[in-house]
């Protein structure tokens, strides 16, 4: 049995849609047509795996997003804990789920579990909603018969992730609102109130100081010539983001992220928290450290560090120790290299690796915190000593204007 996605028309001739099981597309048609209803479209709840094109794709809809995968996980792990046979948990998650995209690849990955495939195979089939994380977790989770154990780390570790990704919004959202507020503010200013007052010093024939002349030269720039400038930044942009296409390009680029002071502190910080994290959830759920290496430089982003811990991975394969094998590049925290050493002497690795984790993830939201602490602050002092200036390069004028007139 499997699930399909339908299209119809009610008795008044109002479209509906909906998700229903049944063993084939003629099967579901007919029972449309028991509940009153006209069938217009029929299709299976599938993911077409386009490998050819190199990329995944849904028939409908796309993957779940970090939300979603979190509660989705969470639901599944409580049921399956209460002792419920992992079908009827699937069916009772999508029941209670309102997101027609959870509802769609869960009952796709229930009727696939029905027809006798594992819960990691039958969530190999969405790729896009369920990361290589997920799918590996779960295998080994079934392999050892510790689903449900193994369900409430991953859920865990989704809500810990969706947790991290909200403070660091709201961290940087009240910032992100000001700089666009202040940019706009200096160039309503600068395009429309400034050329009106200077305008009036113009029509008199005085003479301008340098600092008003200088802010009528930024004035008319920004009115005349200011669409040019957007446009080159623009282009800039675009040719940077495509240039980031290339492996190399962005190599180099991701190597120099590393090198700046604060930047490369949280590039580091953020990349290893995650590849730790990462790592500790599959060893700790029974993946070898291989396979956990290899799944788990994939949660990188940053290049230098992927290559950094493939690279560990074939010291490791030779018999060295991961510690050792990630110190050699030196691009990991010391304090994550010293945990993970005391993991492997203790026989505790994957305790040592979520600590590692939690120490990274705190480490990140002190860091993203003091950085917006000090950059509003400097933001105000910005924008107020470009309010100056313009104030200044006005005022000016009138005094000077005021002293001949006495």
């Amino acid at each position: 049995m499997a699930a399909y996605e339908y299209a119809a028309l009610d008795a008044r001739g109002r479209s509906t849609r909906g998700l229903i099981e049944g063993d084939t597309p003629r099967q579901v048609r007919q029972m449309l047509r028991e509940r009153g209803l006209t069938p217009l479209s029929v299709q299976e709840v599938a993911e077409a795996k386009a490998r050819a094109r190199g990329r995944f794709s849904l028939r409908r809809g796309g993957g779940l997003s970090t939300t979603e995968l979190a509660l989705f996980t969470r639901q599944l792990a409580t049921l399956s804990r209460s002792g419920l046979p992992l079908d009827e948990a699937l069916t009772a998650v999508a029941q209670q789920s309102e997101s027609r995209r959870v509802q769609r690849v869960t009952l796709g990955v229930r009727a696939r579990v029905v027809e006798g495939n594992s819960l990691a195979s039958a969530m190999g089939e969405f790729p896009a909603a369920f990361p290589t994380l997920f799918r590996a977790t779960v295998e080994a989770g079934e392999s050892a018969g510790k689903l449900d154990q193994v369900l409430e780390r991953l859920a865990d570790h989704a809500e810990r992730s969706q947790a991290l990704r909200g403070k660091i919004l709201l961290a940087t959202l009240y910032p992100t609102i000001l700089t666009f507020v202040a940019i706009g503010v200096v160039i309503a200013l600068m395009t429309y109130v400034v050329p009106k007052v200077v305008g009036v010093f113009a029509s008199i024939g005085q003479k301008l100081p340098p600092l008003t002349l200088a802010l009528i030269a930024i004035s008319d720039f920004l009115r005349h010539d200011g669409i040019y400038l957007l446009a080159a930044l623009a282009a800039a942009l675009f040719l940077f983001f495509r240039a980031l296409r290339n492996e190399a390009f962005r190599y180099r680029v991701h190597r120099q992220w590393l090198r700046l002071p604060l930047i490369g502190r949280l590039v580091r910080g953020a990349n290893t928290g995650r590849f730790t994290r990462t790592l500790g959830i599959l060893f700790g759920s029974g993946v070898p450290i291989l396979d956990a290496l290899r799944i788990g430089a994939q949660v990188v982003n940053n290049l230098p560090m992927r290559s950094a811990i493939e690279e560990a991975a074939k010291r490791v394969r030779e018999g060295a120790s991961l510690s050792r094998s990630l110190s050699e590049s030196r691009l990991f925290p010391p304090i994550t290299m010293h945990l993970i050493a005391s993991g492997e002497t203790s026989g505790k690795l994957d305790e040592m690796l979520d600590r590692a984790a939690q120490n990274q993830e705190r480490e990140l939201e002190t860091l993203i915190a003091a950085l917006m602490g000090v950059f509003e602050p400097a933001l105000i002092l910005t924008m107020g000593g470009v309010v100056l200036f313009i104030v200044l390069a006005i005022l000016l004028p009138i005094f000077d204007l005021n002293q001949l007139v006495k």
